[in-house]
C-alpha cells in the first residue's frame, strides 16, 4: 500500500522532529550539566570527608597534648610547692644554725654523783639529757640543798646542771 502524504503534514513531521530534536539536544546538555554538578557535589564531599577526618585527628592530638601540658603543670606545681618548703627548710636551717653559732657566754654542764657526765649549750638539753638516762622528769633545782641550807655534796645527787661561764667559772 502506497501512502500518500500532503506536503503540509510532510512540513509538520519535519518541524515537529526538529523542535523534538532540539529538545532532545537541549534535555542531553541538560542531563550531561546535572552529571557534572552531581560528580562536583561527591567531589566536594569526599574532600569535606577528608577535611573532617583531618581536622578531628587535629583535635584528638590537640587534647592529648592539653592532657600532657595539664599533667605537667601540676608536676610543675608540686614541685614549686616542695622548692618552696625546701626552701622555707633551710631558711629555718639557717636561723638555727647562726644561732648556734653566736657565740655562748656559757654551758651548761649535767653532773651524775659530782662527775661531769655531759656539756651542754642550753638548760634545756641537759635536763633531756639527764632525762634520757633516766633522770626524772620533774623536781629539777639549781642546786639541791641539806642541812640549814647548805648545798648537798655533788656525790649525794644523782643529776645536776651547773651553769659554767666561759672564760671564767661561775
Amino acid at each position: 500500500m502506497i501512502r500518500i502524504v500532503r506536503t503540509r503534514t510532510l512540513t509538520a513531521l519535519h518541524t515537529s522532529l526538529t523542535e523534538a530534536q532540539t529538545v532532545a539536544s537541549a534535555a542531553r546538555e541538560e542531563a550531561d550539566q546535572h552529571k557534572w554538578a552531581s560528580e562536583l557535589a561527591t567531589d566536594s564531599a569526599i574532600r569535606a570527608e577528608a577535611a573532617l577526618e583531618k581536622l578531628q585527628t587535629a583535635d584528638l592530638q590537640r587534647a592529648v597534648d592539653v592532657a600532657r601540658l595539664q599533667g605537667e603543670l601540676e608536676t610543675l606545681r608540686a614541685q614549686s610547692l616542695l622548692d618552696t618548703e625546701d626552701r622555707q627548710a633551710l631558711r629555718t636551717l639557717l636561723r638555727i644554725a647562726r644561732k648556734q653559732a653566736a657565740r655562748t657566754d656559757r654551758v651548761y654542764v649535767l653532773l651524775h654523783f659530782g662527775e661531769v657526765h655531759s656539756v651542754h649549750t642550753t638548760w634545756d638539753e641537759a635536763e633531756i639529757a639527764a632525762e634520757a638516762e633516766g633522770a626524772p622528769r620533774d623536781g629539777w633545782t639549781s642546786s639541791t640543798t641539806c642541812c640549814a641550807g647548805a648545798p648537798s655534796p655533788a656525790s649525794e645527787v644523782p643529776w645536776r646542771i651547773r651553769p659554767v661561764k666561759l672564760g671564767g667559772t661561775a
